[in-house]
């Protein structure tokens, strides 16, 4: 025989814990991205498409020297392959970092900001121009014989961190600009911190 007060005491407590179940339920839905929304999209890993610039054989020689030497990773983003230009392009991460060698050389007034940026433990630094984009930075160095051009997609904000490891193999692959070539502001020599 069933008791009465116990089958009272169980109804009571079911009507208790269902809703309470079902509000925990919701909040933690909401809480942690509702309810079978968009998936998190993975990263791309297919190749970025990129264009191959005609280049003096100097030049081709020098950026297909230069992407031998590049590294990896760039601040956290794996190297992704190209659909042009291998031995003068470079792609990281998604949305992707480019690299491009034998590239234009900017137009750098007077005032204009030059940075020289140096990998940890360098002698030497690099000069870049960063021109700010839509969404982007670009730099592109105005100390070396062959240029060079890193579009760091992102606010400009920090973006000097994803060029700098490139400083070390731009260093050691492309040879310097004449002295007086090179743009007020620049020095051969990075800052001291």
């Amino acid at each position: 025989m069933s008791d009465p007060i116990r089958r009272g005491a169980a109804r009571t407590a079911t009507l208790v814990a269902v809703p309470l179940a079902a509000i925990v339920l919701l909040l933690s839905a909401l809480a942690f991205g509702g309810f079978g929304g968009d998936a998190p999209t993975p990263a791309a890993t297919g190749p970025v498409t990129m264009t191959v610039r005609s280049l003096p054989a100097e030049a081709a020689t020098a950026c297909k020297l230069l992407v031998g030497k590049l590294p990896a990773t760039v601040a956290g983003r794996a190297q992704r392959p190209v659909t042009a230009g291998t031995e003068q392009n470079a792609a990281y991460g998604d949305p992707p970092l480019t690299l491009e060698c034998g590239t234009g050389l900017p137009t750098v007034g007077l005032t204009d900001e030059v940075v020289n940026l140096a990998a940890p433990g360098a002698d030497t630094g690099v000069c870049w121009h960063p021109i700010d984009g839509d969404n982007r930075t670009v730099w592109t160095t105005v100390d070396r014989q062959v240029p060079v051009t890193v579009t760091v997609p992102g606010p400009r904000d920090g973006s000097a961190q994803s060029v700098v490891p490139f400083s070390a193999a731009i260093g050691t692959s492309l040879l310097p600009r004449a002295a007086d070539d090179i743009p007020t502001g620049c020095s051969t020599t990075p800052p001291t911190s």
